[in-house]
Parts: structure tokens; C-alpha cells; sequence
């Protein structure tokens, strides 16, 4: 059996303000920073190990990830980072608050971009995609390859690849794999194991902070799954996985 572990990073600054956050860089709130620090320890006190990290290319991931190791005295692991485990690309709507952007377009329209797997919001301008070419981050990316905007399975083809090109071959040689990564990025990865049809996986919700397990077969398909909590395990009742989007209280976005 071989096991992997996701772990979204904890709380970040725009998480807090309740704005979309996407691919804008902005760092982890003190929440984030202690939430980061729990995962670690739970992690090592049910005895996980690790002998290699996966991560994005953004501040709030690879902290959390520098954090956890940290925690577990693996700060020496290797950590690879790569464009293809960041968030989602929000597009235009990256740094705008979310109640204001109701107010925009309506809560219609807004539902569409969040709940469908298919549809991208607003693209970014010429402008804004051009300060993206420049960042040194994306600098081995062609221009056609750095998205103005992305929806759901625009982002889960860019991280399945990216899983089946770098990740499986680790696991295959049984080295133990932590993913620390973004909301999205680890929906779809999610959706790709458990085979969840497009129109489920919108009600798909990863807790920030919160270890993932997966134990996958020789095949790497999944036997089953479940968060690492201080008490151990927990389902999916006691850490809720699956939200209703109707519902006005569950309106905190994966971003």
C-alpha cells in the first residue's frame, strides 16, 4: 500500500478578507502560519515520514509546506516546486473582493463561475498577462502555456499532468510524497482519483491546514481516504468535505 498526503496551505491574508485570491502571491495570515504548525505536528505524532515534497511556485503553499517539514524535523527533504500546483487562475477577478463582485455581476453569474467545472471567469488584460510573462516565476513558461483565466478542469488538466508525470513515478518507487498546495489544485487532484463526475465536484470543499491521506493500491488507485486530526482519523462528518453551495452560510470560496 502506499499512502500520499495533501495539505492545503493554512489560512491566507486574502482568505481573511474575503477577496479571490488565484495566482496573486500573497502570504499566510498568523492563522495560517499556527495552522501550518498543527498539521506538522499532528503528522508526526501518528507517524508520517516523508522523503520528498511537492508544492507550487506560491508564498502561502511553499510556507506551509517549509512550516509542516519544519515541525517534523524534515526540513532536509526535497522539495519540488512547480506553476502546475498553483491555484486556480481567477483571472480579472483576482484580488476583488467577493461580496463586491456579487454586486458587480450578480449572484447569478457569480454561481456560474464558481459552480460550474467549465466555465472561466472574466480573462485578465493583455496588461496584467504581460506582468505575468515577466515574473521571474514563470519565466520557462511560452505565452500560450500562462493562462488569462482558468476554470475547474483548466486546472485539473494542467495538475494531472503534472501528477502523472512527476508524482506517480515517486510513488511508484514507494517514496512517501506530501502535496502542499491550494484549494483547487487539490480538488482536482481529488476529483481524478475518486472519479467525480464534473457536476459533483462542485460541492468538492479541502479544509486549509487539514493533513488529506490517501492510501492508494500497487495501481494507484485509492482504497480509501481520510483527515488526520490530533485524535487521528476523521471522516467526512467530522471534517465536512462536501458543502452545500445554496446554502448563504457556505459562501467562503476555495481560493
Amino acid at each position: 500500500m502506499k499512502k500520499v498526503v495533501f495539505i492545503r496551505h493554512g489560512q491566507s491574508l486574502y482568505n481573511l478578507e474575503n477577496r479571490f485570491t488565484g495566482w496573486l502571491d500573497v502570504d499566510l495570515t498568523d492563522e495560517g502560519y499556527n495552522g501550518a504548525r498543527e498539521a506538522g505536528a499532528i503528522l508526526k505524532k501518528h507517524g508520517f515520514n516523508f522523503d520528498v515534497a511537492y508544492t507550487s511556485v506560491l508564498k502561502r503553499a511553499i510556507r506551509t509546506c517549509w512550516i509542516l517539514l519544519h515541525e517534523m524535523d524534515l526540513v532536509w527533504i526535497p522539495v519540488q516546486k512547480s506553476w502546475e500546483l498553483n491555484e486556480r487562475h481567477y483571472g480579472e477577478l483576482q484580488g476583488l473582493n467577493k461580496d463586491e463582485v456579487i454586486a458587480r455581476f450578480g449572484e447569478e453569474q457569480v454561481n456560474e463561475w464558481r459552480r460550474s467545472a467549465s466555465v472561466r471567469p472574466p480573462a485578465l488584460s493583455r496588461e496584467d498577462h504581460a506582468c505575468y510573462l515577466a515574473d521571474p516565476k514563470y519565466a520557462g513558461l511560452r505565452a500560450e502555456e500562462l493562462p488569462f483565466a482558468e476554470s475547474l478542469l483548466d486546472t485539473e488538466k494542467r495538475a494531472v499532468a503534472y501528477w502523472k508525470e512527476r508524482i506517480v513515478p515517486d510513488l511508484q518507487q514507494n517514496k512517501r510524497v506530501i502535496i502542499s498546495a491550494h484549494g483547487n489544485t487539490l480538488r482536482a487532484l481529488v476529483k481524478y482519483l475518486d472519479q467525480i463526475p464534473d457536476e459533483e465536484v462542485t460541492s468538492l470543499n479541502i479544509p486549509n491546514s487539514t493533513p488529506l491521506v490517501y492510501e492508494l493500491d500497487d495501481y494507484l488507485k485509492p482504497i480509501r481516504h481520510y483527515y488526520l486530526c490530533n485524535e487521528g482519523e476523521a471522516d467526512e462528518e467530522s471534517i465536512p468535505h462536501h458543502i452545500d453551495l445554496n446554502d448563504p452560510e457556505n459562501c467562503e470560496w476555495i481560493g
